[in-house]
């Protein structure tokens, strides 16, 4: 949900209103899905990371208006939580020598972001969820100051009439609650974007949920939250608890949550669409003035700006994305499972993966989807949030694999074909698959260094926890700009 909003407080006029108007965008997108012409000739990709800004402490530094306003660049935008940034990486093709480009560009930006910061005594760290937080950092009080994020907090918490509760059971156990959606704010991701055409939308949508899992796996970057030991991508039971917006009777009623692998394979991005008005009532019902019936008969490209608001509000992990660029319109898958990090190369190294594979899954000449039940493609999605590189997921005629022989065997090659398809430099193809490969024969990935290197900061320096965490994380840091990728890492 990335627009302003300006009202703190909605009507039953305000809710009937859109609620009536979002309904009028939908019929409206079902005419265009039949005969408008979206723009599909080249498909471009996108990438969204989200930062952690600390202190020379290791801890988090509240102070993202003030870094923002220094570095100056309208690629970078606030995020959810005083110690958040996010950037946004220019659009691009991944043909040819596009990993490259897109390399090039995240470490400029990201170098000139760090100078900048580094003369308010703030660095930037790309991290899952950052080792060091705690319960008092995650406090109503340190939300970013923009008002979308105050009025969405209000409405999250105000619609499940109760505190949001915190119950995540891995290597260790956290429990806990808070009033706000704070939580929510550590954590960081690494969002990728794919435009694709509206006849194949479900295709890639279907392939980019059956490869959730093994994304998950070799990327998760996430093991800690408030000094615990969670699961290898804690990120992901964090996000779902921390923005759920049904009290407990809800749940047991079978009611949705907001954060969703969803229940089903899809034959069109209007299923999607169309679930999230049946399903969730809205959190921000603010209308616009444009009528898209009348934009529509005149020739125009209508905005949807309620359809488009109220599916921000919708935390799919594959979402359906409609946009308008240079005014044309056209449809992006919108990938959100991963972590930020470990570095620029890890995550380029992640994008090759899912760009690549979603593409062989999506164009082959078998479904995986008329394969795998939907029920295990989401089984593999939490098991490998749980377990990360140690994961074993079901695929069909393997059955019960591990996560690292299926990626090795099974899906790299897979991967390798997509980027073919997609014309990828074979050098750019092999140099960031081949970091995936080695993950996978090392068993390290960032969770796995982040693990390893508390424990052994633990039991040979003799220190606690907390001590550790903080060292820990001033490793990383060190490490990260290096850009050489996690399973180099020394644990030391």
């Amino acid at each position: 949900m990335g627009r302003d909003v300006d009202r703190a407080a909605f009507s039953r006029e305000d809710r009937v209103r859109y609620r009536q108007k979002v309904r009028r965008c939908l019929d409206v997108f079902a005419l265009m899905l039949d005969d408008f012409g979206f723009d599909a000739d080249r498909p471009m990709t996108g990438l969204e990371i989200e930062l952690n800004l600390v202190d020379p402490a290791a801890e988090p530094a509240m102070r993202n208006e003030e870094i923002l306003a220094a570095i100056a660049d309208p690629l970078f935008q606030t995020e959810l939580g005083q110690f958040n940034l996010e950037l946004n990486a220019s659009p691009r093709l991944i043909s040819g020598g596009g990993f490259a480009d897109y390399e090039r560009n995240l470490l400029g930006s990201l170098n000139r972001a760090n100078e900048r910061a580094a003369r308010s005594d703030t660095r930037i760290v790309l991290v899952g969820i950052l080792p060091t937080l705690t319960e008092r950092h995650l406090v109503a009080e340190n939300l970013s100051t923009n008002e979308r994020y105050l009025v969405l907090n209000d409405q999250i918490v105000g619609a499940r009439g109760e505190d949001i509760e915190l119950d995540i059971r891995g290597v260790e156990r956290l429990r806990t609650h808070n009033d706000s959606i704070a939580p929510e704010a550590a954590c960081t991701s690494l969002q990728f974007h794919l435009q694709v055409a509206p006849d194949s939308f479900a295709d890639y949508w279907n392939a980019s949920q059956a490869i959730a899992g093994a994304q998950v796996a070799v990327g998760a970057n996430s093991p800690f939250l408030y000094g615990r030991q969670l699961w290898a991508e804690t990120r992901i039971a964090l996000f779902e608890q921390a923005t759920d917006t049904r009290p407990d009777e809800l749940k047991a009623q079978g009611v949705r949550p907001r954060v969703w692998f969803g229940e089903r394979w899809i034959t069109s991005i209007f299923d999607l669409f169309e679930e999230n008005v049946r399903y969730f009532p809205p959190l921000l019902p603010i209308c616009e003035s444009e009528d898209p019936v009348e934009v529509l008969h005149a020739g125009g490209v209508p905005e949807l700006a309620e359809l488009r608001l109220h599916n921000g509000t919708v935390y799919r992990w594959n979402r359906p994305v409609y946009d308008i660029m240079n005014g044309r319109p056209h449809l992006r898958v919108e990938n959100r499972v991963l972590p930020a990090g470990p570095t620029v190369v890890d995550m380029l190294a992640n994008a090759a993966f899912y760009f690549g594979l979603v593409r062989g899954l999506a164009e082959a000449d078998r479904p995986i989807w008329s394969q795998l039940t939907f029920s295990s493609a989401e089984e593999n999605f939490h098991a490998a949030a749980r377990r990360g590189m140690d994961a074993v997921l079901h695929w069909p005629r393997l059955g019960e694999v591990p996560v690292t022989t299926l990626v090795l065997d099974v899906l790299l090659p897979i991967a390798a074909a997509g980027l073919d398809g997609f014309g990828v430099a074979p050098r750019e193809r092999d140099r960031l698959l081949n970091i995936i490969e080695q993950r996978c024969r090392t068993g390290r990935n960032g969770a796995v260094w982040q693990t390893a290197t508390v424990w052994s900061t633990e039991r040979h320096r003799g220190l606690d926890r907390p001590a550790a965490l903080h060292h820990m994380l001033q490793r990383y840091a060190e490490l990260q700009r290096t850009n050489e990728p996690v399973h180099t890492w020394p644990i030391d």
